[in-house]
């Protein structure tokens, strides 16, 4: 629970914080071009170094699982066909991924290289320990901030070293070491220069191309500085970098030899990030009358498809990470995953972090109202961020209206609820310091994966991002809920 009382930290003290936070980016752009910082704790969580070590071997084997699955073109289009029914945007991409794959009898293989950034999501439960949450393939804007919160927290540590020892839950915890700033630049790189010495002319005399990467945005974005920050430690790797809206490519963008991806007025493009696709209003554009929305500017992302070019999410991953995968993953047995190339200690080790999921049917409704105990489980579906979640008794409720075309899109999952702080903490947003004495925390961890290979310094882990909210709120984003951005100590 969050509240404001007489300032616990002098004003001074959070002025230099706030500052340090814009000053280093870690901020949203306001409507008028100016920047607030993003809302921050004073001191980082903890949690036993041995339960962090576990996600940090885990999650790697969860990146190739998912890695593999979404390469297993026959596998996605069997196994999610029912919730492109339920659901007409999830119809919309498994019927893109159709057209870039061809179908199970007439098999493509378009030309674009795989990129899977990924972040898989863990909330610690009290009883059942670290679980994941969901998985997110379109995740890798939010890795700077993630590492600035560790060096954000270092720096009050340095600056402040009282105020650091008053609000952090253990005075003997060591930060974790983040870098996934950097390892996911790392991983973009790598995957640009691969594509570019493809292309690269063997002819001395010829003129090399500077390896380009190209954010695919959204118009008017507000969070647009942790992309920024990763675009300047590309440029750090010799990367050029270019940012461009789904409606711009779709009259910009034209084929080269090769397959080659041409951007108009720039030349070949590399690697490709989206960070706009994963809704619908991505790619409506009011200036195409169309009678199927977002028929234009989706075929632009079919079109980068069929390119040599590293891309991020592409349909497959996007379809891998869906809710519905995660639930299918959740359960099949351990020996499933042997199609995917997990032994089966590792398809264990995997297993050993997924929540409970259940499918939407009759009988699950039925066991759900008369059985369950409704304050256990969370119905979700298919949706990305914040929003999209039932809790508790409003649950009975939403599976009332649902139609069966509907049941789906939607999932129950074992409900976590994590340790709260055992000290209270200072939030502070919009440089004004609230008191919170229930504060939870989600850990998301990054990895990166290239062409089937991990991809970064780390055997595929990248770093992480810590978000904190108080456990009375149920939206804990950093950017639409209650959420404050965190780091993470480590104690033994």
């Amino acid at each position: 629970m969050a509240h404001q009382s007489t300032p616990l930290i002098a004003s001074q003290i959070i002025d230099g914080a706030s500052e340090w936070a814009i000053m280093h980016g870690v901020a949203f752009r306001q409507a008028d071009n100016t920047a607030r910082h993003c809302p921050f704790s004073i001191a980082p969580m903890t949690m036993q170094r041995t339960v962090f070590e576990h996600l940090r071997s885990v999650t790697p084997l969860i990146s190739k699982l998912i890695n593999n699955v979404s390469e297993d073109h026959d596998f996605l289009q069997s196994s999610l066909g029912d919730v492109a029914k339920a659901d007409p945007f999830f119809a919309r991409l498994l019927a893109l991924h159709q057209q870039a794959h061809g179908d199970i009898e007439n098999r493509l293989t378009p030309a674009r290289k795989p990129l899977l950034l990924m972040r898989t999501d863990f909330m610690e439960d009290r009883q059942h320990g670290a679980k994941v949450i969901e998985f997110n393939g379109i995740a890798a804007g939010m890795a700077p901030f993630g590492q600035r919160a560790t060096e954000f927290h270092a720096f009050i540590k340095n600056q402040w070293p009282q105020v650091y020892q008053n609000w952090s839950e253990d005075s003997q915890s060591i930060p974790a070491e983040n870098h996934g700033l950097e390892q996911l630049a790392y991983a973009i790189s790598q995957a640009a220069k691969s594509v570019n010495a493809t292309f690269t002319p063997t002819n001395p005399d010829t003129e090399k191309s500077q390896p380009t990467f190209l954010m695919v945005v959204q118009e008017n974005e507000d969070n647009v500085y942790d992309q920024h920050l990763l675009e300047i430690a590309l440029q750090q790797q010799g990367i050029r970098t270019l940012r461009r809206t789904f409606e711009q490519l779709s009259t910009q963008l034209s084929t080269g030899n090769n397959q080659r991806l041409l951007l108009e007025g720039v030349g070949a493009i590399d690697a490709l990030y989206l960070r706009a696709g994963y809704q619908y209003v991505d790619y409506y554009s009011p200036e195409q009358d169309e009678s199927v929305c977002c028929h234009t500017l989706s075929q632009t992302r079919l079109f980068i498809e069929q390119h040599h070019v590293a891309v991020n999410a592409t349909f497959s991953q996007q379809l891998a990470t869906s809710k519905t995968m995660q639930m299918l993953l959740t359960m099949m047995p351990a020996e499933g995953y042997a199609r995917w190339g997990l032994d089966l200690e590792q398809a264990k080790l995997v297993k050993s972090v997924l929540a409970e999921m259940k499918p939407i049917n009759k009988e699950t409704i039925d066991w759900f109202n008369r059985q369950a105990d409704k304050q256990q489980w969370v119905l979700k579906n298919q949706g990305e961020g914040g929003g999209h979640c039932v809790f508790g008794d409003d649950i009975s409720e939403k599976l009332q209206q649902l139609t069966v075309e509907e049941y789906d899109a939607w999932a129950l999952m074992q409900r976590l609820y994590p340790h709260e702080r055992e000290v209270p903490t200072i939030a502070v947003r919009d440089s004004e310091q609230t008191l919170v004495d229930d504060l939870v925390s989600e850990v998301g961890l990054f990895t990166a994966y290239y062409d089937g290979k991990p991809a970064t310094q780390f055997d595929g882990y990248a770093g992480y991002l810590i978000r904190s909210k108080p456990a009375s709120e149920n939206e804990g984003g950093i950017h639409s809920g209650k959420g404050i951005l965190d780091s993470l100590a480590l104690i033994n």
